[in-house]
């Protein structure tokens, strides 16, 4: 499958790119990291613009978690009822409105670079929860740099073995996401010790 999107990113360049980021941001599952990736190791092979890749991956990333946002808006319950009609979708529905009622724009930060996987739900809970979207606009901005520029930044610097990155990457991606997972639950003993 990562090969499949590796070659469309060296036939269709940024229009992929575009793409994959966006609907990433939507639930779409699209193996996005690793089309950044083939990004930035095109841009090293001179093949894509660096600054285009990551300016194209952001820009998309961006309007992406603004459409979720908004669709959580405007959906409100009936979206609420839609996701939760299937068990997995429910799932991660329940634990992006938890995140986002307990943690707010903490959650919204996070969800888009360092627990990635929970990103569109988290986009869809904050709008349906009425978070405020100048707040919800400035953290994941913030936040969508990171993620953009470490995962092209990483195509580009290791392009050569983009094959093994990508296979890292995806393994470091839930990684990451478990030790924020870990830590989060630690904080949240923390202080329920503390109120008792």
């Amino acid at each position: 499958m990562t090969e499949f999107f590796f070659e469309l990113v060296a036939r269709w360049g940024l229009v992929i790119v575009a793409l994959s980021a966006y609907f990433s941001c939507l639930a779409v599952p699209v193996p996005t990291s690793a089309v950044m990736l083939a990004g930035g190791a095109f841009a090293a092979a001179g093949d894509l613009v660096l600054w285009q890749v990551i300016s194209v991956a952001y820009v998309s990333a961006l309007a992406g978690d603004q459409t979720g946002f908004q669709l959580g808006r405007w959906g409100g319950s009936w979206l609420t009822k839609r996701l939760e009609a299937k068990p997995r979708r429910a799932a991660l529905y329940a634990r992006a409105q938890d995140a986002v009622g307990k943690w707010g724009g903490v959650a919204v930060f996070f969800s888009t670079w360092a627990v990635a996987p929970l990103g569109p739900w988290v986009n869809f809970a904050a709008g349906a929860a009425g978070y405020g979207r100048l707040s919800f606009t400035i953290l994941d901005a913030l936040g969508e740099a990171i993620w953009v520029s470490a995962y092209v930044a990483l195509g580009y610097a290791f392009g050569s073995n983009l094959e093994a990155l990508a296979t890292l990457a995806a393994d470091w991606g839930g990684l990451l996401t478990a030790v924020v997972v870990a830590a989060v639950a630690a904080i949240a003993l923390v202080r329920l010790g503390r109120k008792r």
